[in-house]
């Protein structure tokens, strides 16, 4: 929470400047959100630093079409390439297959980089050949 935190603050002190851009889906309450922007030093490739939904509101598609959104932003600002970091943690299982089910792939996995048995573990997603 304090990562996600740190990382809305600086999106509404500097807005697209900061190199997050952030979207929410929301209704009467946020639902969800997706912070991502340009990886710096590379032409066309965005990050995806995180994408979280409502406990009470998964398995509505909201993550989905989170993505989707971001995806078709990416491609619109000519992006080429999508990369998430992740943990290996049992906990974000679901949050791994949710990757491979839109496509990513896992790409690379650093062993014990967060801490020992935690791994990084890098998906990414090729949306233009440009």
């Amino acid at each position: 929470m304090a990562v996600a935190d740190e990382l809305l603050g600086i999106y509404f002190e500097q807005s697209f400047e900061s190199g997050y851009w952030t979207y929410t889906a929301a209704e009467d309450k946020v639902l969800g959100y997706i912070c991502y922007g340009p990886t710096p030093m590379t032409q066309g490739t965005f990050d995806i630093y995180w994408i979280a939904v409502d406990p009470e509101m998964q398995r509505r598609h909201i993550g989905s079409e989170l993505l989707e959104f971001a995806e078709k932003d990416i491609a619109a600002h000519k992006g080429r390439l999508i990369s998430i970091y992740t943990s290996s943690q049992e906990r974000y299982g679901t949050t791994r297959n949710f990757y491979l089910s839109q496509g990513y792939r896992e790409e690379a996995r650093i062993r014990d980089y967060y801490k020992p048995g935690d791994d990084l573990v890098i998906y990414v997603k090729l949306i233009s050949e440009d």
